[in-house]
Formats: C-alpha cells, structure tokens, sequence
C-alpha cells in the first residue's frame, strides 16, 4: 500500500520531469524555426556592407540600404552557420565593411529590416549563395581565413 506522501512526492517528481523536458525542447524548436521568415517573398537590395558577423550559430550581415529620403535604413540579414558557409566556399574575409553588395532575401513577417539570405552579388559580379554546390559535395577548404 502507497502512503499519500509517497503518491504526493511521486506526482510532483513527474510534473518535474515533465516540465524540465518541455523547458529543454522549446529553445530546440524555436531555434529550427524559419516562421519569423516570408519565404513565399524575395527581396533585393543594394548597400553598403556594415558588418559581416562570423558568428554562431548564425552568420550575419549587416546592410545599410538608401531608403529614398536621403538616409539610409539598416537591415539584419540572417545566413548560416559559419562552418555550413564555410563548405559551400565562404571565408570569413567574403563580405568586407564598405562594400557595395546587392543582397536577395525572404523578408521578415512583421516588417522590421531584416530577413533569411538567399544570395549576395559581390563588387566583381561573383556571387555567393547559400547553398551546396552543384555536385552536392563540400568544398575542400584548406583553411577558413
């Protein structure tokens, strides 16, 4: 026979149990999300490199576009992870402050500046994508300067 106390403790012992694998699962799935993301739109814009943040677990780069009215508005532009990036033939030296970059992104949802990079077209004309190459196979990088 189980004395009260013991159903007691047994119960809150699995409440706990149960809210600490909630409590671990939620940033996992937040963090997998691209919701925040209209990938149903694409959007181009040409600017000025601020920051290109080789960061994980996410790249940024930072965008000043002109908005028309003699200023400029700042736009965050979420990549992929470094080492991702880094199989597909970006350095961290790609994207240099001060330069002039046309930029293709899903917007975000809610309007702010800001979005998930598709493409970069570079000073030159190259492009960088964030994507595999065409063979599907990594590149072999010899160092990721």
């Amino acid at each position: 026979m189980i004395k009260g106390t013991d159903v007691t403790k047994s119960k809150s012992l699995l409440a706990a149990a149960a809210l600490a694998t909630a409590m671990i699962a939620m940033p996992t799935a937040a963090h997998h999300s691209f919701a925040m993301f209209d990938q149903n739109k694409t959007v181009s814009l040409k600017g000025q490199v601020v920051e290109f943040q080789w960061t994980n677990p996410h790249a940024f780069i930072e965008l000043d576009v002109p908005n028309g009215q003699g200023a400029s508005d700042r736009w965050s532009i979420e990549l992929n992870s470094p080492n991702n990036l880094t199989r597909q033939g970006w350095r961290r030296s790609s994207l240099k402050p001060g330069q002039t970059v046309t930029v293709t992104l899903n917007p975000l949802r809610n309007g702010k500046k800001g979005g998930l990079f598709n493409k970069v077209v570079l000073p030159d004309g190259s492009v960088l994508a964030d994507v595999r190459p065409s063979s599907g196979k990594p590149i072999n990088v010899p160092s990721a300067n």
